[in-house]
């Protein structure tokens, strides 16, 4: 980004290859991380609350404060992966090289797109990397940043409207995200850190898992002194009960009320709404098809294929992870909240005569499932949530790169303004109908296998853990058979007949696929057909990880609701 900022204007040409290689150069390292990434074996390092389960971490002290009676303060640049988090970084780094492809079309102020798209991807793959909440909050809201300017000054022409809906959106939930880190860092110390404060050892390196133990048990007895406790922001830290201060604001085993319910239900719902925004879930979902409308197309992209992923993300590492029990207390809100999402965004693509509108609603849809995948807190069910979003990401990037190239043709996304599309563009036509297909969860694609690994787990969740009754998995289903009737409207409504245009102007201008578009199109498609008939290259990487966020949930969920009861 810097780069690109430093550079003179006179060599504006150079900006878009400079973005290209850099996303070409980050694919390539993210392939060099998945080839050294451990997956199989009887010692498969799991992550999610174990920080020596997680790979390729990176770990250095960031701001050390001392903050007199309230104790110390400590921030660390703390980042990792887990299984959880690789795929949705080769996701990132994919749809990067995709949309800095898309990017070349772009032609008005080179070089402030550039700087802002390349801020943008810092962004997500620091949200998909960050094991430090206040590092993850960091970089969620450096995505509010570049999204606002890159909707409003490279957009359609509503796109003020746009994109400050967006932005005032993202920053409520974002604010909520806020005060509940707040609230955990006055209630959760680092017990490696206090140990050596404390006198229990001289230096971290000597700080044995026996200190720690010893650390938390002396914290739970009351003898550890406020001013020889440090504050952390650690995310697995947080995960686990023993780190929390007896009597601090968010400790289960604390009395403090809000609207008569625990503050740890109260703080979970408020993150769940925070994130849920960016996901986005019905009804906090408004904002994104004025956004996709107006955008342009390789920011479509991204915030379909990405930032939405983000917000699921969020969910699963923040709110499930550190409030457990409020994931098996709001399960049935969650799973709610994913039905009502899958069938009325599908409805509402049914609806709709702008292609752009259509997909966005779809998307809605589809994400729908990824939160009914998560209220199940089963092992099909985590598993298919995560592939789902991992689906979605590629196929919500291939339609929203094939409306793009119909409108950067002819300015015109309506619908019914087009017939037999098939007989002048049918090299687009092909990767139309392969695209459809796969959204709409025909087996041999990748949409298939999330959706359905999601509703298996949502229909065992009853007889697994009791959190989730049948007919929410049933209900769920009726949004594929939605889904299939938008698409195959829109396929047969655009494609198929004597070719037509309302704007006779289009006629010569609707050329098939040229070189470029289909460098960006062809990967997709391979994609989405590669990890639908082969989807252990994925479930590989997250199964064991899964497992492992599920069985925490359920036992801490449960040592948590027993302290809250009691």
């Amino acid at each position: 980004m810097f780069i690109v900022l430093l550079m003179p204007a006179s060599r504006n040409y150079l900006y878009k290859y400079i973005t290209l290689i850099t996303s070409v150069f980050q694919l390539g390292i993210t392939l060099c991380i998945i080839a050294g990434y451990i997956y199989k074996g009887d010692n498969v390092p799991k992550g999610v609350n174990a920080a020596e389960g997680f790979q390729y971490v990176e770990r250095a002290n960031w701001i050390d404060l001392n903050l007199g009676s309230l104790g110390k303060i400590s921030i660390d640049y703390f980042v990792g992966l887990d299984g959880m988090s690789i795929g949705m970084i080769f996701l990132a780094a994919l749809v990067l090289v995709i949309g800095a492809l898309s990017s070349w079309t772009i032609t008005q102020n080179q070089k402030g797109y550039h700087c802002l798209y390349l801020l943008l991807s810092t962004s997500i793959i620091g949200c998909f990397v960050a094991l430090d909440f206040f590092l993850f909050y960091l970089f969620f809201e450096l995505l509010l940043l570049p999204m606002y300017f890159l909707i409003g000054m490279w957009g359609g022409p509503r796109r003020e409207y746009a994109s400050i809906k967006f932005f005032l959106y993202t920053l409520l939930g974002s604010i909520l995200i806020l005060v509940v880190m707040i609230g955990l860092y006055f209630s959760v110390i680092d017990p490696v850190e206090t140990a050596v404060t404390a006198g229990y050892a001289k230096e971290v390196k000597a700080v044995s898992p026996e200190i720690i133990k010893n650390v938390q048990a002396d914290l739970a007895a009351g003898k550890i002194a406020r001013l020889n406790t440090v504050h952390t922001f650690d995310i697995v830290h947080m995960m686990n009960p023993a780190n929390y201060i007896p009597g601090s604001f968010l400790s289960a085993a604390s009395d403090t009320m809000f609207c008569g319910r625990h503050v740890r239900f109260i703080a979970f719902l408020a993150l769940l709404i925070g994130f849920a925004i960016k996901l986005p879930s019905v009804p906090f979902h408004t904002w994104l098809p004025d956004a996709h409308v107006e955008a342009p197309t390789p920011i479509s992209v991204l915030l379909a294929a990405l930032l939405l992923k983000v917000g699921a993300y969020g969910i699963i590492r923040i709110p499930y992870s550190i409030f457990p029990e409020g994931a098996i207390e709001y399960a049935w809100l969650v799973g709610i909240l994913g039905v009502i999402s899958i069938i009325y965004g599908a409805l509402n693509a049914l609806a709709m005569k702008d292609i752009k509108k259509l997909i966005a609603y779809s998307s809605v849809s589809h994400m729908g499932f990824v939160l009914l995948g998560l209220a199940s807190v089963t092992a099909e069910g985590v598993n298919g949530a995560v592939f789902q979003m991992f689906s979605h990401g590629i196929l919500s990037a291939l339609l929203f790169l094939l409306a793009g190239v119909l409108y950067d043709r002819t300015g015109d996304r309506i619908i019914d303004n087009y017939r037999g599309l098939a007989s002048r563009m049918p090299s687009y036509t092909i990767i139309v109908t392969i695209t459809f297909f796969a959204s709409l969860g025909l087996p041999g694609f990748s949409g298939f296998i999330g959706e359905l690994f999601v509703l298996l787990g949502a229909f065992n969740a009853g007889s697994i853990n009791g959190l989730l009754p049948k007919w929410m998995a049933m209900v769920g289903a009726l949004g594929i058979l939605i889904g299939a009737v938008y698409y195959l409207w829109t396929l047969q409504k655009m494609f198929f007949g004597k070719f037509w245009t309302r704007d006779a102007a289009h006629w010569n201008i609707l050329k098939d696929l040229d070189t470029r578009e289909k460098l960006m199109l062809i990967p997709l498609v391979l994609a989405t057909i590669a990890f639908g008939l082969f989807p252990g290259l994925f479930f590989d990487y997250v199964s064991p990880s899964a497992a492992t966020f599920v069985e925490h949930v359920m036992q801490t969920g449960k040592i948590n609701l027993d302290l809250i009861q009691h």
